[in-house]
């Protein structure tokens, strides 16, 4: 891989782009890429054309190497389309289902192809540790989608830091089916499992049926996956055999990306046997900031405490440490820090001030030192002038014996400013109804936080990565004040 990018006239410090599902060519192509001491720029493979184009030209990617097969969520004509309007970028390479697969673009190589003939030793390129290694784009939740750099640094430190905070094993088997283009999936399994020489699994698609079969057949020890995944596999049944195979060999189960619902990890821990532990972090910070410590049991809601070499705090809005069980922003500095949004000085000032990074989360630290993650201050509902925090409603709500699922948003009201509406997946075969509900709600709520407004839903919109995404169900919205409740 090195060798063909060395060819192509790829140079230290030049930028690679790679979308590809989790199939062993995405760890090839991040290694060789790092190996020609270029920095790599993972892009999610969901991403429709125009969207490349932006990823593209944004990042200075001066090749792209681009998942074409079966499953390719684009057509490899449009990807080209695509590659044409990045002046940068001068160099495209087809991913193929197998080696050998013709190229669907007769003037596009395959990877394959490419491969061929070339020498199989390289002499790695000399990067330094602030040499940028990573491009990691953020969502765009608000705005264009950033790249954040990532250096050689914080890669590194981050998978040696998850060595300590999973208690890494060689023998270790990881069941990798976190996309590899994602910071958790990148760092907590991917870079960690080879840093120790750990096994990897890789899975290009999550199927509940699926995952608990490769975890009986493969014997995995560690399951890494956001909640949405814990609650699909709760409601997929393994017989007794299967079970068996799995509580036998799995000693770890790792959450993160979104907070995890108490009710799913008390569920999981009662049908599997081990415990979820929850982490927390971002792409801005490598990602890995803090974890549950193994060794004491988890506290449900906490995301732990900070991993080694990392401060936390809640400040106010002043920037000044607030008192334990008080809520403020989350703050984070540490060796997982980036340097910086690419080409974006005025939006790094912004986020990194004095050394530390505001992660925008509402959160608390409490008596025992580990931190809650209360709400994303965006997701914040203000209803007649009451602050509303959807996580902490969204965790009521999973207690409901009949609800499966549940999002928590605030949609516009013309007399309370917001008003709360829930989203929810019933358990299967239950007719619970929404009059039933708001009733249960407003025994279990205090009166100015209850939901009024219920959509049911037999799915909810999600990212690859399988978080909710609530600003589609926002988008999705019909008027939300057809029905004004008091």
């Amino acid at each position: 891989m090195a060798n063909l990018l060395a060819d192509s006239g790829v140079r230290r410090g030049d930028r690679v782009a790679l979308s590809c599902p989790n199939l062993v060519d995405f760890p090839a192509l991040y290694y060789g890429i790092l190996k020609a001491g270029a920095a790599v720029v993972p892009l999610n493979v969901m991403l429709q054309p125009h969207e490349i184009a932006y990823h593209l030209s944004d990042s200075g990617a001066t090749a792209f190497f681009c998942y074409a097969g079966a499953a390719a969520a684009v057509p490899a004509s449009k990807t080209a389309e695509a590659v044409a309007l990045a002046p940068s970028c001068e160099h495209l390479f087809l991913i193929t289902d197998r080696p050998g697969d013709p190229s669907p673009l007769d003037e596009v190589p395959t990877l394959s192809a490419a491969l061929q003939g070339r020498a199989e030793t390289f002499e790695t390129v000399c990067t330094a540790e602030t040499d940028t290694a990573v491009i990691l784009y953020t969502s765009g939740t608000t705005g264009r989608p950033k790249g954040a750099e990532l250096t050689h640094s914080n890669m590194v430190l981050n998978a040696l830091t998850c060595h300590r905070t999973v208690e890494a094993r060689p023998d270790d088997v990881h069941l990798v089916v976190l996309p590899l283009f994602h910071s958790f999936g990148q760092t907590v399994q991917m870079n960690a499992a080879f840093g120790i020489g750990a096994r990897l699994v890789l899975m290009p698609r999550f199927e509940a049926a699926d995952v608990l079969r490769t975890l009986a057949d493969e014997a995995v020890t560690l399951f890494a996956g956001v909640p949405t995944m814990y609650w699909k596999l709760l409601g997929e049944s393994a017989d007794e055999a299967t079970l068996a195979r799995i509580t036998a060999n799995l000693r770890m189960a790792v959450s993160g990306g979104s907070a995890l619902p108490p009710e799913i990890a008390a569920r999981f821990r009662k049908a599997y046997g081990v415990d979820v532990r929850e982490g927390y972090g971002l792409s801005e910070t490598s990602p890995m900031v803090s974890f549950q410590t193994p060794g004491r049991p988890p506290k449900p809601g906490s995301i732990g405490g900070p991993v080694w070499g990392v401060e936390m705090r809640v400040v106010d809005a002043g920037g000044t440490p607030v008192a334990d069980g008080e809520t403020g922003e989350l703050v984070v500095r540490g060796h997982n820090v980036m340097k910086g949004y690419l080409g974006r000085p005025e939006a790094t000032a912004e986020l990194l001030q004095d050394g530390w990074l505001h992660t925008g989360d509402v959160a608390r630290r409490d008596e025992d030192g580990d931190f809650v993650v209360v709400d994303r201050a965006k997701d914040l509902v203000i209803r007649g002038g009451y602050n509303i925090y959807p996580r902490e409603l969204e965790d009521v709500l999973l207690t409901h014996p009949e609800v499966s699922l549940a999002a928590v948003v605030g949609v516009p009201h013309p007399v309370h400013g917001e008003e709360v509406k829930a989203f929810v997946i019933r358990r299967p075969g239950s007719r619970l109804s929404e009059e039933d509900l708001r009733a249960w709600c407003k025994e279990a709520m205090a009166a100015y936080k209850y939901p009024r407004l219920f959509e049911f839903h037999d799915e909810l919109p999600m990212t690859a990565s399988g978080k909710i995404l609530k600003r589609e169900l926002r988008r999705a919205l019909p008027d939300p004040v057809e029905r004004p409740r008091s």
